[in-house]
């Protein structure tokens, strides 16, 4: 139930409804390869995403600056196989799909949740529901 919390927190922080998916997408990619970062899956996915050769789209995401886009060719290479597979089995797509999808929103995504060029301290549904609109 908390994967379901997250991701529709996630959903409303990016402005789509719940029938888009993207942020379960997220919120399983978080829960799979964000296990090391902590009480904020943010650290580990960026972590991640840094040894994976993308530390300097990731930090351009997390800092006050431009983001800097990426493909889904590109995060695909960066994540491990076996969680982009898992992900995309979560969500009823093909793994090419899934990075696609993923790739269009984490660049936002991680932009929104670090409003202050860093990622936030505390559990990631706490700093979510902070940043919603009441």
């Amino acid at each position: 139930m908390a994967g379901d919390d997250l991701g529709s927190l996630l959903d409303g922080l990016l402005g789509q409804g719940s029938g888009e998916g993207t942020g379960g997408m997220l919120a399983a990619l978080l829960g799979t390869v964000g296990a090391g970062g902590g009480a904020n899956p943010l650290n580990g996915l960026l972590e991640e995403l840094s040894d994976g050769g993308l530390g300097e789209q990731a930090d351009s995401w997390v800092g006050t600056g431009e983001n800097r886009p990426i493909s889904g060719p590109e995060l695909a290479q960066a994540l491990p196989y076996q969680t982009l597979d898992h992900v995309a089995r979560q969500a009823g797509v093909g793994p090419e799909q899934a990075a696609d999808r993923l790739a269009g929103v984490l660049p936002e995504a991680v932009d929104r949740l670090t409003p202050d060029g860093r990622v936030p301290q505390g559990p990631l549904e706490e700093v979510l529901r902070r940043e919603q609109p009441r």
